[in-house]
Formats: C-alpha cells, structure tokens, sequence
C-alpha cells in the first residue's frame, strides 16, 4: 500500500488504501503527539456525508477514548469549518475530521485541525507522520468518555454575530436565494443560516447522498448547471446562488448577469467590501489573482502572497493580523473568526453583501477601475512519485519567453511562477490533493488565457 502522506489538507486516498486498520493508525499517532506535547484537553471528531465517514469517525474515537482523551463527536455529519470553529471556540486538545472534500465518492480522507482551529502546519503533520502505530490502549479504567454533540448552533451564532458586526445586520428578508449543498454536509447547515437571516431558500441537492449523484462534490460551473440556470433566468425570483463543496469549507457564487462567478472576481468584491468599514492587509495564494493587489492599492493596503494550501494563508492572517485571506480554490475566511477556510460563514456574507449592492454591479465597478482580469487553469496528469522529479528537470527549462512574450521573473515559492512583461503570468505546481500538475494563467482577456495555458502544457508535458 501507498504510504500515509499528509498532504495539502490532510490524508486522501481511495477506500483500497483508506481503510480501518490505518485510520486507527493516523488516531494513534494523533493521541500520542497530543500526550508527548502535554496535551489532556477533549478532542472533537467530526465528519462528512460519505457513506463510510461515520465508521471511520467512531474508530477514531474508540483509538482516542483507549489513549485517554474524551472525545467530542458530532451528532451527524458537518461541514469542517464547525469542527475547527468548536475546537477553539471550546478550547479542545484539537480534532480529527474524516473528509475527502471534494474528491469523488470512492475516496476518503483524514485531517487534523489543533487546538487553535486553524488548519496543521508541516511540523504538526510531520510529526503525526513519525508516531503513526497500531493502536496502544491504556488500562480500561484511564479510557477516556464520549459525549455526540451538536456543532451547528454554536457556529450559526457565532456566524451571524461576526456578520453583523462587519456589516451592521444581517437582514436577508428581501432576498432570495438558490442553495446547491451538492448532496455534501452543508445541507441542513448553510441554507439553515441563510434562512435564519432572512432569507427565503429554493433547495438544490439537499438531501444526503454518499454517491454525491454519481460525480464529485466539487463546485465548479460544469457541476452546477440548473443551480446556474435558475438564477440567471430572467422570469426567476431567484436573486443569487450559493454552492458548497462536500464538506462545506469552500463555495461558488452565482449572479444573475454573469452565472458562475469567478472565485477571483468574489476575493476581489468581498475585499473591497470589507475595506468600506474596516482597514488591513489581505493573504492570497500565489495561484490567486493580482487584482487583489489593485484593490489593496487603491486602498493603501498591502498584500501578502503565500504557497497555495490554506494553512499558509492562516499562518500569514496570524503574522500580518489580516482582514481577508482567501484561495482561487473558492476558500476564504476574514478577521474575528477562526482561522480556516469557512464556506458556510462566506455564504452568509455573500448574500449580506449582494443585498446590500448587486455582487454583480460591484464586480462591474471593480473592473472598470482596476482593468480586466482572467485567469483559467488546467491539469496536466503526473504520478505523486515523479512530481518532484518533474519539478527538478522544469527549473532547467524555464524559457525566456512565454507565448511570445519576455519572462522578466520567475517567483519558487510554490512550483514555477513566470511573471511576464505584459502584467500576465504562468504557474506550474503540483496538486496536493491529486496525481497531477497544476497549470494557472492570469492575463487580461480570454485569448491570452489559453495562449498562456497552452504554452504551459507544452512545457511540462514532454518533463512527465
């Protein structure tokens, strides 16, 4: 078998290799790095909607519970972000999610979260990795208790009191929206805010389903076309759509003018509105776009560019005490509120500021100022075991031009990013989730675009 690698976001991998002897492992090695740093706080296991994510959450728990520690889980499946927000909203040792997010139904995942809820750093992931064991339980009698409990009303609350106090209210009365939770843990939950708020809610796929409707819960415009249609329609009451993924730490956004909404174009509005009422830096990853930087710009604010995974846009929202941080992935999280991506939060300041000025017109305004933008991406397929094979031999093949244009720069702080004399550029990276490269373009119209892309593939293709 694969060996258990911590990834971008934790442990993925198919149900041949994600299976219960080896999540008894990852729980062991979790229990065992919490007692080596002293540790004796509860630990909270959370869940997804997949149909072998609830067994998976009660291994962990017995592995846990034999090691010592009470254990907080979650009464049914929940997005992640309740979990990370219970763990340091209730001061927890850390806790443990079974998830596989996005990936399709045959998967499943494991992911720490420690004791300040903000995603592990590779020193807490490596160290996890060096104590993974079978299970060594203590004497019954040191076994540690079980307590199911419910993390939605905590996060609502919290949730609601954060967005008023950015925006003054959270007044959804006049607004109706379209929610897509994609069969995944954000039904019941997202829609359940937004609906608190005010608002009145038409429902997509808002029933469990393990085989998530035979695809992937993965937001992206191909998945989400009768979300799409009903709010671009123009005989619709139907004012915004809202999607999360399968555990509800991301989401899209769909307008009626412009139907998917870019998770640039969102970063960009939702950056511009904070900065109405409040000042500070933003955090983007270097595959997130540049008109972040115009908008910081224009507001002289700074931001700061970290590797793409959302525990260095934490990390840096911590060093740079920033207002926004957010992914081009579509997560995203601001100031007062724990540090992890939170597509249930950011579903209900996306209808909070589309009721307070069109996401449209504000993209629209963004634009006319700042100039276009477009950025597309593209995966080129490379086994996890040559990526950094790959890697190695493109450092030596860096062109000096791209697409007919000089490379003035080229930024390794994640892969290959080529920055060139026209204000586009190219980045090549591996994924952390999947068996592939990453392949980004930003430039200012769609052509370009897929001139850049193309380039890119050129370029490593003939490497993997």
């Amino acid at each position: 078998m694969e060996t258990i690698r911590f990834g971008t976001d934790g442990w993925r991998a198919t149900l041949e290799e994600f299976t219960a002897p080896r999540v008894r492992m990852v729980g062991q090695a979790v229990a065992t790095y919490l007692a080596d740093e002293g540790v004796e706080d509860p630990v909270a296991v959370g869940y997804d909607a997949r149909e072998t994510s609830r067994g998976f959450a009660e291994e962990l728990t017995r592995v846990l519970c034999s090691n010592g520690f009470d254990v907080l889980l979650s009464d049914r499946d929940r997005p992640t972000p309740l979990v990370a927000y219970a763990i340091a909203d209730r001061d927890l040792a850390g806790g443990l999610v079974i998830t596989a997010s996005h990936n399709p139904p045959e998967y499943n995942g494991v992911k720490f979260i420690p004791g300040d809820g903000a995603p592990a750093l590779p020193a807490v992931t490596d160290a996890i990795a060096e104590r993974l064991a079978e299970p060594d339980p203590l004497p019954e009698s040191d076994h540690g208790t079980v307590r199911e409990v419910d993390f939605a009303a905590p996060h609502a609350d919290a949730a609601l009191e954060l967005v008023a106090s950015i925006t003054g209210g959270t007044d959804l009365s006049e607004l109706t929206v379209a929610y897509d939770a994609m069969h995944g843990s954000g039904r019941d939950t997202t829609d359940a805010l937004l609906e608190r708020a005010g608002a009145t809610l038409e429902r997509f796929r808002c029933e469990r389903d393990p085989e998530f409707g035979g695809g992937s819960p993965e937001p992206a415009a191909e998945n989400l076309v009768a979300l799409t249609e009903t709010v671009t329609d123009d005989d619709s009451d139907v004012e915004l759509g809202i999607a999360n993924d399968g555990d509800a730490d991301r989401l899209a956004v769909i307008t009626p003018d412009r139907g998917y909404l870019d998770e640039n174009l969102f970063f960009a509005a939702l950056y511009d509105y904070l900065l109405q009422d409040a000042s500070g830096p933003a955090i983007r990853t270097v595959s997130t776009t540049y008109l972040i930087d115009r908008v910081a710009e224009a507001h002289g604010e700074t931001v700061h560019e970290v590797p793409v995974g959302f525990k260095w846009v934490a990390e840096a929202m911590a060093d740079h005490d920033a207002l926004v941080g957010g992914e081009e992935s579509g997560g995203f999280t601001v100031r007062g509120h724990v540090r992890e991506k939170d597509g249930v939060l950011m579903a209900l300041l996306a209808a909070t500021m589309h009721a307070d000025e069109p996401l449209d017109a504000r993209v629209d305004r963004l634009l006319e100022e700042h100039g276009t933008v477009v950025q597309d991406k593209i995966s080129v397929a490379c086994p996890d075991s040559e990526k950094s094979r790959v890697l190695s031999d493109l450092e030596g093949a860096i062109p000096e031009t791209v697409a007919g244009t000089a490379v003035e720069d080229v930024n390794t702080a994640d892969g290959f990013k080529l920055l060139l004399a026209d204000g586009s550029w190219l980045l090549v990276r591996p994924s952390g989730t999947e068996p592939v490269l990453r392949v980004y373009a930003e430039a200012g119209d769609e052509e370009r675009v897929g001139e850049l892309l193309e380039a890119g593939e050129e370029l490593v293709e003939p490497l993997v």
